[in-house]
């Protein structure tokens, strides 16, 4: 007996059928939009994600912010540590020191909070940013409350006191500033 020949390779006519391979696609999931707005090309590209919405935008000058205010709080913290009495006669003109302890804490918790600044300076993560710009507007703010406060009890206003109080809340402004920009939902591409 011979051998039954197998029928010759028909080809599929269905891959160059545009209303066949949009059928394909269609069926995959693959090529519509999808709830955020983003056109799929392949499975795997629909599967493991698009990076680039992953990435943070920055602002102009974040990083350099960032910096200045890790800078800015080590400075202070180690002043407060260091030299009580300097860092309260420069922002209290002439004002007697009582006790050195509470200025000493004030410089540990500063100390703590720059820990946090400069290990926001190195990372990319979008929450992270935002809350360590949260707390410098809100330390800013709070620091602003209490100096005018103490002026308003003592009575003694200096040109020092009013280039700290100006400077908070520049600080605190520059810092909502980029939190609310780091927050923004980037513009799709």
């Amino acid at each position: 007996m011979a051998a039954k020949q197998p029928p010759p390779l028909m080809k599929k006519h269905s891959q160059t059928d545009l209303v066949s391979r949009l059928k394909t696609r269609k069926i995959l999931g693959v090529g519509g939009e999808d709830d955020d707005g983003e056109v799929h090309r392949s499975k795997i590209s629909q599967v493991l994600g698009n990076e680039i919405k992953f990435t943070v935008r920055e602002p102009l000058g974040l990083r350099v912010w960032q910096f200045v205010s890790a800078v800015l709080f080590s400075g202070i913290a180690l002043m407060a540590l260091a030299f009580p009495d300097q860092l309260y006669d420069a922002v209290f003109d002439g004002a007697e020191v009582t006790s050195k302890t509470p200025i000493r804490l004030y410089g540990g918790a500063l100390l703590s909070i720059s820990l946090i600044m400069w290990n926001a300076l190195y990372t990319a993560e979008k929450v992270i940013i935002r809350w360590t710009l949260l707390t410098e507007a809100c330390y800013f703010g709070v620091q602003f409350v209490v100096v005018t406060a103490t002026l308003a009890e003592t009575g003694l206003v200096s040109l020092g006191t009013l280039v700290l109080l100006a400077s908070r809340l520049l600080f605190v402004v520059i810092s909502i500033y980029y939190y609310y920009q780091v927050g923004r939902k980037p513009k799709k591409v």
